[in-house]
């Protein structure tokens, strides 16, 4: 089922869009192009401990349609939300209702690496260009999907860079990780354990609570002979986990992913989180005009402070825009559009300048953060500030990338834990 709902009605009710589970809805678009309608699919999620992430993924496309007046490469674009309820199964049978139904051209998400990882398969099949936020390491790696293209990063691709500098700056030698029991949290973690460890630093233990778990307590408490604590977590996980944490009266300092001090939670974390270090493809803090005008937009639309759930499918839009414009607004050739988006190359996106490699995955800055309460804005009392820039960070980080390739994807137990 589909509904139409004009631009006025879609802003005012954006908030409320969060219990329009399972239904794909159709956003209109001015009759400015003379082409048919771009038809743009967005598989996010509204319900579960992901939600509130998913919807800051619909607000960031909603902001860059407006901004460009409803259309994409100069054709007016319909836009197709389909919630997948955060579960693989959901978003195989919502990416067939988007192409079998509602016949889309392109699809932007979804959210997990699990549910990318069970999509892929038929993304191929159906020939579907596909501009994922999920990280899903090895669909761009051993085993790439032609149809994908991602712009926001690998699951491993802000932990190798967190670990790297937690053994060369920070000066930690002996680290816990923590962080769901799913591909996401296994990869993010691999890549921060198999860096720290090049650079000289040990895991000496990995925690997997399961990705709905209301108590923390049996895995902080077995935390310890550490020098800092890595948490992975996603969506709103990371405000329980940190109060949790402070409760429990840890002092070990703690890092965390692209994900586990987000800035959309700034309005929410407390002192428990002040002096949380993380690495991100993005930043609320970088004073560019593409990151100021992507702010701006959020804020008037949704009063709403973006973090890296908005600002990565803010992107995917531009990236989509630019490739159509490359093209003509031709989309016939799926394959052919394939090689166009790859080489889209931009400088002035939310996240700073990107390109991508030749297997579809980004190469972009990786931007190191520290909480605190300095340089805050748009009335937030708590602050990411940015500390330290990697740029141009790719996904295999410093390996030769035969040598990244060599070695199995990072999993729950690889790397292994070895003797500190």
């Amino acid at each position: 089922m589909s509904r139409r709902v004009s631009r006025r009605k879609l802003l005012a009710g954006a908030g409320a869009a969060a219990g329009a589970a399972a239904v794909a809805m159709r956003f209109p678009a001015p009759a400015i192009a003379q082409a048919a309608p771009f038809r743009l699919g967005l598989l996010t999620v509204k319900t579960g401990p992901l939600a509130q992430g998913g919807i800051l993924m619909e607000q960031g496309v909603l902001t860059y349609l407006k901004e460009k007046n409803y259309t994409l490469g100069g054709r007016k674009t319909d836009l197709f939300t389909a919630d997948t309820g955060g579960n693989p199964a959901g978003a195989k049978t919502k990416a067939q209702e988007l192409v079998e139904r509602d016949k889309v051209d392109a699809i932007v998400g979804p959210l997990a690496a699990f549910e990318l990882y069970a999509i892929s398969d038929y993304i191929v099949q159906q020939k579907t260009p596909t501009l994922s936020l999920a990280a899903a390491d090895n669909l761009t790696q051993r085993t790439p999907n032609p149809f994908l293209l991602r712009a926001s990063a690998t699951s491993s691709q802000a932990t190798q860079p967190l670990g790297h500098y937690a053994a060369t700056e920070l000066k930690h030698k002996r680290a816990v990780t923590v962080s769901e029991d799913f591909a996401f949290g296994h990869e993010q973690m691999g890549g921060f354990q198999a860096s720290f460890a090049k650079d000289g630093g040990c895991v000496v233990n990995k925690l997997w609570p399961p990705l709905v778990t209301p108590d923390y307590t049996p895995y902080i408490a077995q935390i310890g002979d550490c020098d800092c604590v890595c948490q992975g977590f996603a969506g709103s996980n990371p405000l329980r986990f940190m109060k949790q944490y402070a409760g429990a009266g840890m002092k070990y300092p703690v890092l965390a992913g692209e994900a586990g001090a987000d800035d959309f939670l700034l309005k929410s974390f407390g002192d428990e989180a002040l002096g949380l270090v993380s690495a991100a493809p993005y930043t609320l803090d970088l004073e560019t005009d593409g990151n100021q005008r992507f702010v701006s937009g959020m804020l008037k639309n949704f009063d709403a402070i973006p973090g890296q759930y908005a600002a990565l499918l803010y992107g995917n839009c531009q990236v989509l825009d630019a490739a159509l414009h490359a093209a003509g607004g031709d989309i016939g050739d799926k394959a052919k559009f394939m090689t166009v988006l790859r080489n889209v190359s931009l400088t002035d996106t939310p996240r700073g300048p990107l390109k991508f490699d030749h297997l579809n995955n980004v190469i972009g800055n990786i931007y190191i953060r520290r909480l605190g309460r300095e340089g805050a804005k748009y009335g937030l009392k708590l602050w990411n500030k940015t500390i330290k820039t990697y740029q141009n960070v790719s996904q295999f980080w410093t390996w030769p990338e035969q040598e990244f390739l060599a070695h199995p994807v990072y999993s729950r137990d690889y790397p292994p834990l070895t003797k500190c």
